[in-house]
């Protein structure tokens, strides 16, 4: 997975699709099943489920599909492990390799993790880290803004209507938006506390290069990014572009 990808599949996993990919295991055999299919190494059928939880096999395939509804497993037919029969396949279960945290309120430490190495594979000898990561920060915000704006292609924005496109990447990315007023919008959360707090010029910088850099590839004009620190929230808010000044 490219860093693009990874940027855009992490956009993808709301915290609500998290929450209840989590509470999916609340259920004591469901939770054991899955463990024994992540253990398994290989594809498992239902039969085989049922066996290592003592629960029959209609039971456990309406756990098993509900684990495959939550994204924790997915399901084929065919034969588990090498061995091919004649005949109808059964139907097989196997991890979909998803690694789902929750956090309340939500935090993106591996968006933040995978702009650092970023920075670090794109370093150059004469520039400084911070500089690089900042770069790199401004250089995925942007990459992302161009691949929303090709996919939804919405023609020219205003303020507004920008905005509105800014707030669904930003309810995705955990920043919790709070529209102040039709040019202004708020953001309640930092998804990278509390490392923002261990290295706030750093992190605050990477943070505002990557929101800069979104509005840049959305080509959202008239709108900034602008760095207005406030306790227990972000450090980045969206606001009108001051107006040009006349000498």
């Amino acid at each position: 997975m490219t860093s693009d990808e990874s940027t855009e599949s992490a956009a993808a996993t709301a915290p609500a699709d998290r929450i209840r990919s989590v509470s999916v295991l609340g259920e004591e055999s469901r939770r054991r099943m899955f463990a024994f299919v992540r253990r398994a190494g290989r594809p498992v059928t239902r039969d085989e489920a049922a066996a290592s939880v003592g629960i029959s096999r209609k039971l456990a395939a309406f756990h098993l599909d509900k684990l495959v509804d939550a994204g924790l497993l997915r399901a084929r037919y065919g034969a588990p492990g090498a061995v091919r029969k004649v005949g109808r396949q059964p139907k097989v279960y196997e991890p979909t390799g998803a690694q789902i945290t929750v956090s309340i309120p939500d935090r993106r430490h591996e968006l933040l993790a995978d702009l650092l190495l970023d920075a670090v594979l794109a370093q150059s000898g004469g520039g400084s880290a911070a500089g690089a990561a900042v770069d790199a920060a401004g250089r995925r915000g942007r990459q992302l803004g161009e691949a929303e704006r090709e996919a939804g292609r919405p023609g020219r924005l205003g303020v507004e209507r920008g905005l509105t496109m800014c707030e669904q990447m930003l309810e995705a990315h955990g920043y919790e938006p709070v529209r102040e007023s039709p040019t202004e919008v708020r953001l309640r959360n930092c998804p990278f506390h509390p490392l923002a707090a261990k290295a706030p010029d750093l992190v605050c910088g990477m943070n505002h290069a990557f929101l800069a850099g979104y509005l840049r590839g959305l080509d959202v004009p008239g709108v900034d990014a602008v760095l207005v620190p406030a306790p227990g929230e972000c450090c980045v808010r969206l606001r009108p572009s001051p107006p040009p000044e006349f000498t």
